[in-house]
């Protein structure tokens, strides 16, 4: 898949992370249903390859899966044979060397310009800025900005409705969403209410990007 492209259209990726494998699935059948259909599965969940899997063949090649929190070599090797058809990792390291290696574009996680030429050096598509809040929030993103001006940054960890508008007008290419739009929904909780929340985050980058 083109990850540049596809960041650069949706500008919002969901980030599913649960306990609950079955949960996990119908949380990203129901973010796809309501229009988030640029999404990754942590591997810190619970049987997260299996969710990968089933997700893979439920939502078919049209509307690609990723794999979240990818650390290690046997990570990305696991995650490509589970059907991810992208990779995100917390930092730099072997988890997005090898997710490279074996053609899966790479969304790599950085704080610090150090790290940013790093990444871009060992041929990461996009940058994860992580933790973005505690990084120094949009307007450390946009000091990023002036250095980089092509890089495509995705900020993720605190993204709220309100962090979004910010970050998006900072400049961010997309933004990385998880507990906010999340919750409990891949834990087994309400999918009544991850709906809403699903249609504030869209209004909210529709609004942003318009």
């Amino acid at each position: 898949m083109d990850l540049r492209a596809a960041l650069a259209d949706r500008r919002l990726l969901a980030i599913v992370r649960g306990k609950d494998p079955d949960a996990a699935l119908r949380t990203v059948l129901a973010l796809v249903e309501e229009g988030i259909d640029l999404i990754e599965v942590s591997l810190s969940s619970a049987d997260a390859l299996g969710v990968l899997a089933r997700s893979a063949a439920e939502l078919g090649p049209d509307r690609p899966i990723g794999a979240g929190t990818v650390l290690t070599a046997d990570d990305a090797h696991a995650a490509r044979d589970a059907g991810a058809a992208f990779a995100v990792t917390p930092g730099l390291g072997a988890g997005a060397d090898t997710a490279r290696h074996l053609g899966l574009p790479v969304l790599a996680g950085v704080m610090t310009p150090t790290d940013i030429i790093t990444a871009q050096t060992h041929g990461a598509d996009a940058l994860k800025l992580f933790p973005a809040a505690q990084a120094g929030g949009p307007a450390y993103l946009k000091a990023l900005r002036a250095p980089f001006p092509e890089a495509l940054f995705v900020p993720v960890g605190g993204v709220d409705l309100e962090a979004a508008r910010a970050y998006l007008a900072a400049g961010a290419t997309a933004i990385g969403v998880g507990s906010p739009l999340i919750a409990d929904a891949a834990d087994g909780g309400s999918l009544n209410t991850l709906r809403k929340r699903a249609r504030a985050f869209r209004s909210t980058v529709e609004e942003t990007t318009a």
